[in-house]
């Protein structure tokens, strides 16, 4: 079964920088992209940032110039620097890896972490 786990989240002043990482694992072949996304309260999940398996990243505006998305295709992880954090990125934030190929030729089209809190505080 594949499993995708963060890690990183926390409470950091304003100014602030935190690093989130995420792992997916259970007999996984290949995956296309990974990405992180977010969820305020009282708001919809959006969009943070993806990457692809060939290194291309895509990032919401809010975020450019602030956060760098990497990844480790080989080991199947993802990670997401944050800087010059501000209270309106605090949110849940999410791991979602898409477009999964499994060893034994099951494809998923995608699989959600938990989820790990970011609160900025101002």
């Amino acid at each position: 079964q594949v499993q995708v786990v963060e890690s990183g989240g926390g409470l950091v002043q304003a100014g602030g920088s935190l690093r989130l990482s995420c792992g997916a694992s259970g007999g996984i072949f290949s995956i296309a992209a990974m990405g992180w996304y977010r969820q305020a309260p009282g708001k919809q999940r959006e969009l943070v940032a993806t990457i692809t398996s060939h290194g291309s990243s895509n990032y919401a505006d809010s975020v450019k110039g602030r956060f760098t998305i990497s990844r480790d295709t080989a080991k199947n992880t993802v990670s997401l620097q944050m800087n010059s954090l501000r209270p309106e990125d605090t949110a849940v934030y999410y791991c979602n890896a898409e477009y999964i190929v499994t060893i034994t030729g099951r494809s998923i089209r995608g699989v959600w972490g938990q989820g790990t809190q970011v609160t900025v505080s101002s």
